[in-house]
């Protein structure tokens, strides 16, 4: 598969790394300066490169989305048409000083997302876990007792891509619904957050949902 990623901060460039690594092909996009996309391509070994955004987004068979939703507007625009591509967003609706969401309980940063780029197909996916845990994950992945990942969206195709790569990075993949789901789960996602930075144990940290049969 072919993977875009827009915004190569902590999440994208982790999540990029873990991509290539796992046999994805990668195309690293939006970073602070040119030099860590290149240094971000050169750690994730033969199947990562630099590209633009709109490199990244128009030659991919599905594009991560992970940037501080701040600068949403602005990576749409330099991404170009994305119609038809399988967005996968972890971007959290977050102000400025990421203190709260600025979209809640009647929507959610990934429906906004949805109306902004209507012809796109969406998935929520990655954003319930703190970045910190992504390389644990993904180097204990062939063991027992995977942790599990939600993910949300409404279009059947998108939704088996976004699963494809959530056990590729490790995870349990767990279908939470349409994409209206996303609603409970960032608000989740900032539990967890919570949890990995206030609390004891450090950021390293995933969650598993069991299901238990009388």
């Amino acid at each position: 598969m072919r993977v875009g990623i827009l915004g190569s901060g902590l999440m994208g460039g982790k999540l990029g790394t873990i991509f290539a690594r796992a046999g994805h092909e990668v195309v690293f996009s939006y970073a602070r300066n040119m030099e860590k996309l290149h240094e971000l391509a050169r750690n994730a070994g033969k199947n990562a490169r630099v590209g633009t955004p709109r490199e990244a987004a128009q030659e991919a068979d599905a594009v991560l989305l992970a940037v501080h939703w701040s600068r949403l507007d602005d990576v749409l625009s330099q991404a170009g048409d994305v119609s038809g591509k399988v967005i996968v967003t972890c971007s959290l609706p977050m102000n400025e000083d990421n203190t709260e969401l600025v979209v809640a309980h009647t929507s959610s940063g990934a429906e906004q997302l949805e109306k902004r780029i209507p012809k796109a197909r969406v998935v929520a996916a990655f954003n319930t876990v703190p970045s910190e845990v992504l390389f644990g994950v993904y180097e204990r992945k062939r063991k027992a007792g995977r942790p599990s990942l939600v993910y949300c969206g409404d279009d059947e195709g998108a939704n088996g891509v976004a699963a494809e790569l959530i056990e590729a990075a490790g995870f349990d993949p767990v279908n939470a619904g349409p994409l209206r789901i996303a609603r409970y789960t960032e608000p989740f996602a900032l539990l967890v957050a919570q949890l990995a930075y206030e609390g004891a144990g450090g950021p390293e940290l995933a969650y598993r949902f069991e299901r238990f049969k009388k």
